[in-house]
């Protein structure tokens, strides 16, 4: 049975994959959503032009009815393109991507490179730093901002928001968690407002600027289209991406060879990202839903119901990656195959993004700092089912100027 609730699973959620995987790989979890773990089946769905994204068109999971009366009839992030089909998933994908070209992201890697070489140069006397605070926090939110043209001055506050909105993909929330995302969606969308009137005022060269102009057969982004794109690209853009830094940096501290083959051949750096995606996937799940009954392996998934596909999963299956694919290999050949930005038209708008951010991060810190160790032999993991990261990653390295 798939349950976040196993002691261990948030430190190490793949052996519980893994047993899906073999003894029920079309699951049907407690609370009704079906889960896949096999990458042929994770894949297909995901390519699966017939099925849903849209909350319209599921059957409600289980909620409280202190939560529904929480929530309301708010319909935050609805007209996002990561929440709508085609065609009007489509129109504004074309009109996002008009702003969002490969040229604006290949024109941010020395961006990237510089914050990295910078935030290195900052704890190189301290002998110390958290990798999450003191780098995988600040480079892609910097970078983000930096692309949408969006102030700095309240990352903190930001960050605290979007950690606590991104709580509701998790097909589990408490109360609590409930609220203190509704709380945040509220003033992190009051923020974005202020930024977006203002740039109305004060044009510039950046990515909110192009987004206000951009259109697609003369249709431009209405205001509440143009607020959902904001908030997912600034949420997006920099939360999945300190997963990957994270999870990455300490899958190379776990894995020493790695390190130190990083550390000798700069030449990994790209295939390097795309092993650590797929090793610990930063999304650990996708959902799509069925709109008619859908027939996988002899199940039948009814119309209406939520499908969790498994990206960390698929990625670990062993029919697909071969006898090691629970092993960290730098040199995997087809590493790139990895579902962790999705498939089909739904596949991640910023996976090029990401991609220059973790090739900027991982072989720095190695050549950099090759004496790095772990403070920590268990670092704290933030207890996300869907976004899985790391609250804090203390290390320790030889101090010098």
């Amino acid at each position: 049975m798939f349950n976040p609730f196993e002691p261990g699973f948030f430190d190490d959620p793949y052996p519980q994959y893994a047993a899906l995987r073999d003894q029920d790989p079309v699951h049907q979890s407690p609370i009704g959503a079906w889960l896949l773990t096999r990458y042929d089946d994770v894949l297909k769905v995901l390519r699966d032009p017939s099925l849903s994204v849209e909350d319209r068109n599921a059957t409600p999971l289980p909620m409280t009815e202190h939560q529904a009366e929480l929530l309301g009839d708010r319909s935050g992030g609805g007209r996002a393109i990561l929440n709508l089909d085609p065609p009007d998933h489509d129109r504004l994908r074309r009109i996002v991507s008009k702003a969002f070209t490969p040229k604006v992201v290949e024109d941010l890697r020395p961006l990237a490179e510089r914050l990295v070489a910078e935030a290195l140069d900052r704890v190189a006397e301290r002998g110390e730093m958290d990798v999450i605070a003191d780098l995988a926090f600040p480079l892609p939110f910097t970078v983000i901002s930096e692309m949408l043209g969006m102030p700095t001055e309240r990352r903190v506050e930001l960050r605290a928001w979007s950690h606590a909105v991104v709580k509701t993909l998790d097909p589990i929330i408490t109360d609590e968690e409930l609220v203190a995302a509704i709380n945040a969606a509220d003033a992190m969308t009051d923020y974005i407002r202020e930024v977006i009137a203002w740039k109305r005022r004060e044009p510039r060269d950046d990515l909110l600027t192009a987004l206000l102009a951009a259109e697609d057969d003369g249709q431009v982004l209405d205001e509440t289209e143009l607020l959902d794109q904001v908030l997912l690209l600034y949420i997006a853009g920099h939360e999945t991406t300190v997963n990957l830094i994270g999870n990455g940096t300490l899958a190379l501290l776990r894995n020493r060879a790695s390190f130190e083959m990083l550390e000798d051949d700069a030449s990994l750096d790209q295939n390097a990202v795309e092993e650590l995606l797929r090793y610990d996937s930063p999304v650990q799940f996708s959902r799509r839903i069925a709109l008619e009954p859908l027939a996988i392996d002899g199940r039948t998934i009814e119309a209406g119901t939520f499908i969790m596909t498994g990206l960390a999963a698929a990625n670990h299956d062993p029919a697909h990656w071969g006898p090691t694919a629970d092993e960290l290999d730098l040199r995997r050949a087809g590493a790139a195959q990895h579902v962790s930005f999705g498939s089909g038209v739904h596949h991640c708008l910023g996976a090029a993004l990401a991609r220059v951010e973790g090739r900027a991060v991982f072989g720095a810190i190695a050549r950099r700092f090759p004496d790095l160790e772990l403070v920590e032999e268990h670092p704290p993991w933030n207890g996300r089912i869907v976004l899985r990261g790391l609250d804090r990653l203390p290390v320790s390295f030889s101090a010098r100027a």
